[in-house]
């Protein structure tokens, strides 16, 4: 994080500010027991929204190239998604649940981003191959919905569970319709399974295209930590959602396994790099990356 040039440091810290801001907001709105969310957490929301824009216009102008290689861009850009993804679905769905579970969820993600991941120092000649706009942005899409899921499968347990212990007061008008959660949450898990597989396909292809920018055989980069973690979040929605689609299991499984896939995508975007020996990382120099595959 402290490897960003001054103005991006400064407009990045605003950003932790304003949604730690937004986390302690929903968090008072909810112990009040507010119906609707604070106007506050729109305006928010969308500061910081147009604050990660400004990030990676920044980073963008610095690199000369699409700012998409790095985790730490990746991270600021699924934030960003996430932030406009609320903006939009905040319209429709206004109870203070929603509201207050995507605050936290863009409180821990950001607070993660400014602790473990590291700004790209140069990634040009990588980042113009288009195969790696939409690997990049297929994956980033994908965990936005997945983290979208996660949400509403834990508001339609946490509602539930309320309305079996009869506790109504607690649902009524500060979660939103329960139905509408449950088909939120299997819409969000199928569009992120087909933007998982386009994302692994691009991948795929980008890795025979170019293994000797990557400095190893294709076959050894696809049995990488991180890919293989990606791996193992598609094959769950895929079999999560065709236990779905053929009436195998019921709404409250498909909301468990939300919860548990956002562990897995969580955990091939950040804990591959923190705990594997992933070579899925181009933070570096693509110069020094050439230098070393020749070695």
């Amino acid at each position: 994080m402290f490897e960003l040039p001054t103005n991006e440091l400064v407009l990045f810290l605003t950003v932790i500010g304003l949604y730690l801001i937004a986390a302690v907001i929903g968090y008072l709105q909810i112990i009040r027991v507010k119906q609707k969310n604070l106007p506050i957490l729109t305006h928010i929301f969308a500061l910081a929204v147009v604050l990660e824009a400004v990030i990676l216009v920044l980073r963008a102008a610095e690199l000369k190239s699409v700012p998409l290689t790095g985790l730490f861009e990746s991270m600021i850009m699924l934030t960003g998604i996430l932030g406009l993804v609320y903006l939009i679905l905040g319209m429709f769905l206004r109870q203070v649940w929603f509201g207050s579970m995507m605050s936290w969820l863009l409180a821990v993600l950001i607070l993660l981003t400014a602790l473990i991941a590291r700004p790209v120092s140069d990634a040009r000649e990588i980042a113009t191959e288009p195969w790696v706009l939409t690997h990049a942005l297929a994956m980033i899409l994908s965990a936005a919905l997945i983290l979208l899921a996660a949400v509403c499968g834990y508001i339609y347990l946490a509602g539930r569970a309320r309305l079996k212990q009869k506790r109504i007061v607690k649902v009524l008008g500060m979660m939103p319709n329960l139905q509408k959660m449950e088909r939120l949450n299997l819409w969000a898990l199928w569009a992120a399974f087909v933007l998982i597989t386009i994302g692994m396909i691009s991948g795929t292809v980008g890795v025979w295209l170019k293994a000797e920018f990557l400095g190893t055989q294709p076959l050894v980069w696809l049995f990488d930590s991180k890919i293989l973690a990606i791996f193992i979040t598609w094959l769950l929605l895929l079999v999560v959602l065709i236990a779905r689609h053929l009436n195998f299991i019921k709404e409250r499984i498909v909301a468990y396994a939300s919860l548990v896939i956002l562990i897995w995508i969580l955990f091939a975007l950040v804990g591959a790099t923190l705990f594997c020996a992933t070579k899925h990382d181009f933070s570096g120099s693509v110069s020094t990356k050439q230098t070393n595959s020749q070695e």
